[in-house]
């Protein structure tokens, strides 16, 4: 019984007067209440308080109107013209079916479409921040690279003469190292300047 409450949708009566109440809370709400409620996932059912029937599509659509008066223009002209001129048409009954999955899919990869919007943002403001990065990434590279190739030691002579040739030849690499480090990150500064 808990498990049928969860899932049934709330029911919005409305009056002849053409009130709305939301049977749920017990109280009257308005388009902008039932507006917030889509907007917040909300299931709801709006049936006509006299006859019972099921108004929620004239409702839903009132809901659209009203913010399309309100200056939220969301539905382009020809959208709306071409959606009129398939009334009556022999496609009429797929078009529901085409809408819902077009908008089902629009939904589901909006977070994508918001990280992408947002770097477009980002990139505006900071055109150099992908530079800064590639910076990062290379740095990154250069220090494994140079890992690789620190001498593991030299062939032939006797141990002590190896010692010694180990010692000096990682000396050396370590100052050609250091150096390499730090022109690396002068150039690093020098973009991070040029963003900035």
């Amino acid at each position: 019984m808990a498990e049928a409450d969860k899932t049934d949708p709330i029911i919005i009566k409305k009056y002849a007067n053409r009130r709305l109440y939301n049977t749920s809370t017990s109280k009257y709400v308005t388009l902008d209440d039932l507006s917030q409620m889509v907007k917040a996932g909300s299931e709801f059912q709006v049936v006509d308080a006299k006859s019972g029937d099921n108004i929620t599509r004239s409702v839903l659509t009132q809901i659209i109107f009203e913010e399309e008066s309100k200056g939220q223009n969301l539905l382009p002209i020809s959208f709306l013209r071409q959606l009129i001129q398939f009334y009556g048409d022999s496609l009429q009954t797929m078009v529901p079916n085409y809408l819902e999955a077009s908008m089902d899919a629009f939904s589901n990869n909006q977070e994508r479409m918001r990280d992408y919007m947002k770097g477009s943002v980002e990139q505006t403001l900071n055109p150099f921040a992908k530079w800064e990065e590639m910076s990062r990434q290379n740095m990154a590279m250069f220090e494994r690279a140079f890992q690789m190739f620190k001498p593991y030691g030299v062939t032939g002579g006797n141990e002590s003469d190896n010692q010694a040739g180990r010692s000096a030849a990682s000396t050396d690499d370590e100052s050609k190292l250091d150096d390499l480090k730090s022109q690396i990150e002068n150039l690093r500064r020098q973009l991070d300047d040029l963003a900035r």
